[in-house]
């Protein structure tokens, strides 16, 4: 097999997506958060009241990342943290009513960038492509964890 290159063309588009995104999220005039922390938010529109432990594996960032990323957001007025009812050493996050006056808006920036990743791709190509990807991370996930390591990047 001759040489590739996809970990770099993967490194280039992730760079150039998050400039994309940013742009798109001005265009729309959503200014309070930035494309990162969006999927913080995202996470948390599609389940709520979730333990960071269960953020830190949906959003794949580590604690240690997302504590700083939650530490912004709660200031921000986005998200609000609170220790389990059941197991106080658990802490919960939740979105405050104005983070989730957000997503309609936010779903708006996401399918514009959805048409333009996927400019001129039938359906068929997005599902290989997709299909591609999720053994790209599978494979990745299983070389992680068997170095002893936890799904959290």
């Amino acid at each position: 097999m001759q040489s590739t290159n996809g970990g770099f063309l993967i490194t280039k588009i992730k760079q150039i997506q998050g400039r994309v995104f940013e742009k798109l999220l001005c265009e729309y005039g959503i200014s309070e958060f930035n494309g990162a922390q969006g999927r913080i938010l995202f996470v948390l529109w599609e389940q709520d009241d979730i333990p960071i432990s269960e953020l830190s594996k949906q959003t794949g960032l580590a604690k240690t990342t997302l504590t700083s990323m939650l530490d912004r957001l709660e200031k921000s007025g986005h998200v609000l943290r609170g220790s389990d009812r059941s197991d106080r050493r658990t802490v919960r996050v939740r979105l405050t009513e104005h983070a989730r006056s957000l997503r309609e808006k936010y779903d708006e920036v996401s399918a514009r960038m959805n048409e333009i990743f996927y400019g001129g791709f039938s359906d068929a190509e997005i599902l290989a492509f997709e299909k591609a990807l999720g053994k790209i991370l599978e494979n990745l996930i299983k070389k992680e964890n068997e170095n002893g390591q936890k799904n959290n990047s």
